[in-house]
């Protein structure tokens, strides 16, 4: 591996260049082999294919083993690999195949001691293919949530301009439960529409939380408010709620309910567009109200705070 100090010993270098040789009679089957393991496939485009398999084997080998800064995961990987080889069948059908499988058979076995030899490397080149596997799938899982966010984003956009009111508050509830399960919140099916509201709960670090949401085109005042208290308060003690008004709310109504047992954050459409827009993940943002509430008393931090303040 780059920058490591210990390096595959010559005896290594050997064996594996005599187990290769041998295990492969065609030189397109060890063309083959060497296409899954190597991963600049532009070495491998320079190699003379014309030439002896024993004389290619030899130039590849060589090449990686003297520049094991760069290619020592390479080597290793073709060391681990051909050592796993069990089946000669295929040389079993050629003339002499006995023969030639007792060989490869041979070579396999004192490539396999060299492998055990070279434990320490191995383990290591294990564990830095389980840490490249394991970002490869963080990157995919990644690509993966911001395709769905761009999905979900469009489905916003439609709503915009919108005047259906009895339709726009059956999308909006299918963008929220989307858009939580996306980030694992765990939407529970009890998620109803009655008219613009939408009233459901979702789970977030072993918390249960209800949720409301409302788009009636002007600020949520006190009222709504209270009437989603008066629901949090029917419910056990460690149940929170989250309030999303598209369109904010009313100064008073945040002042009266950021007193006393704080039972809510609240959530406006300035949040769910920053979520959708990839500027802010759904669970720090959650997070961080939640956090700014228990601290400061204040159950309406903007995401321009927020965002400022990252």
């Amino acid at each position: 591996m780059k920058g490591a100090n210990k390096i595959i010993s010559p005896v290594a270098i050997n064996a594996l260049t005599d187990a290769l040789t041998n295990i492969y009679w065609y030189k397109n089957d060890l063309k083959r082999f060497l296409t899954q393991l190597i991963s600049n496939q532009s070495i491998l485009s320079q190699l003379n294919w014309d030439d002896y398999k024993r004389e290619i084997v030899s130039t590849l080998i060589t090449f990686l083993s003297k520049r094991q800064d760069t290619y020592q995961a390479d080597l290793l990987k073709l060391l681990t690999e051909t050592s796993k080889i069990n089946d000669y069948s295929h040389l079993l059908r050629l003339e002499d195949g006995e023969q030639k499988a007792k060989l490869a058979k041979q070579s396999i076995e004192a490539l396999r001691k060299q492998v055990e030899g070279h434990k320490d490397l191995v383990e290591e080149y294990k564990k830095q293919e389980e840490r490249r596997k394991i970002a490869t799938e963080k990157t995919v899982q990644v690509r993966g949530v911001q395709q769905k966010l761009e999905e979900i984003k469009s489905e916003f956009y439609q709503l915009v301009s919108s005047t259906d009111k009895q339709a726009r508050g059956y999308k909006l509830e299918k963008i929220i439960k989307e858009l939580f399960s996306l980030f694992d919140l765990d939407p529970k099916a009890s998620f109803r529409i009655q008219g613009e509201q939408i009233d459901g709960g979702f789970t977030l670090e072993n918390n249960d939380y209800l949720f409301e949401a409302k788009w009636q085109q002007k600020p949520c005042d006190i009222q709504d408010l209270d009437a989603f208290s008066g629901k949090l308060t029917r419910k056990l003690d460690n149940t929170l709620g989250l309030f999303c008004s598209i369109d904010g709310f009313s100064e008073d109504a945040v002042t009266a309910h950021s007193t006393g047992r704080r039972l809510m954050i609240l959530m406006d459409g300035a949040d769910l567009m920053a979520v959708l827009e990839g500027r802010i993940d759904l669970i720090q943002l959650l997070l961080r109200k939640r956090k700014h509430a228990s601290q400061t008393g204040n159950i309406y931090l903007k995401i321009n705070a927020i965002l400022g303040s990252s």
